[in-house]
């Protein structure tokens, strides 16, 4: 059993997805994070960095895993899916798991800070992590043009980066052009395991235009 701490964000969406696409049973624990529960001694415990989401594996003498890119790679690694495991197959996986912990995710979470919560409103850098947001997922388009999933079998990738990719409104970006992005967007966000782990923790969850609001406890 898997107890997962979490909060409807991005990156506790990817946790609780991949454990619906995986079929992992798990406990769900629902931190408030207008409370600051992530900074409580108890879940500091488990992750020092006092940030969702964290897992706890009860099987495997209560290890630990904190950061959203490691708790996918551990979880897919336990289950046998979602992550190849010849050296090629899992390399593509792996490099475009980073472009999104390295890319989309920090840029995106910039944007929404200096365009939605930041008290002043400093054009400079509401334009510049626009702009570099809408880049990476320019990227993504492209790379999406060639193959029907990032890696090209569904895989934590598309987990891991649809669930920053789809709130691309929240940034202040458009993406009407992108095409191949839109298609890859629309097929994920249809799947039974992505609408069940997106609804995750449902004492928390909202509707899709008002998650984000949390403000920037989301980053």
């Amino acid at each position: 059993m898997i107890d997962l701490y979490t909060a409807p964000t991005p990156n506790g969406w990817k946790a609780s997805i991949a454990l619906e696409e995986l079929g992992l049973p798990y406990t769900v624990h629902a931190l408030d994070l207008g409370a600051h529960d992530q900074k409580k001694p108890d879940f500091l415990a488990i992750n020092p960095n006092g940030r969702i989401p964290a897992i706890v594996d009860r099987e495997a003498d209560d290890f630990a895993v904190f950061e959203s890119g490691a708790i996918l790679v551990y979880l897919a690694e336990k289950a046998g899916a979602l992550l190849p495991t010849d050296v090629k197959g899992r390399s593509v996986v792996m490099q475009w798991l980073m472009f999104q912990m390295g890319g989309v995710g920090p840029m995106m979470g910039q944007a929404n800070v200096f365009y939605r919560y930041a008290p002043e409103k400093i054009p400079f850098a509401i334009e510049r992590y626009q702009k570099e947001s809408r880049r990476l997922l320019e990227v993504l388009d492209g790379r999406l043009a060639d193959v029907e999933y990032l890696a090209g079998d569904y895989s934590i990738a598309d987990i891991a980066n649809w669930c920053w990719a789809h709130t691309w409104y929240w940034s202040g970006i458009e993406i009407d052009d992108l095409a191949h992005l839109k298609r890859w967007m629309d097929a994920i966000a249809a799947r039974p395991a992505v609408i069940a782990g997106r609804a995750v923790p449902a004492k928390q969850a909202k509707k899709a235009e008002d998650v984000e609001a949390v403000g920037r406890k989301i980053i």
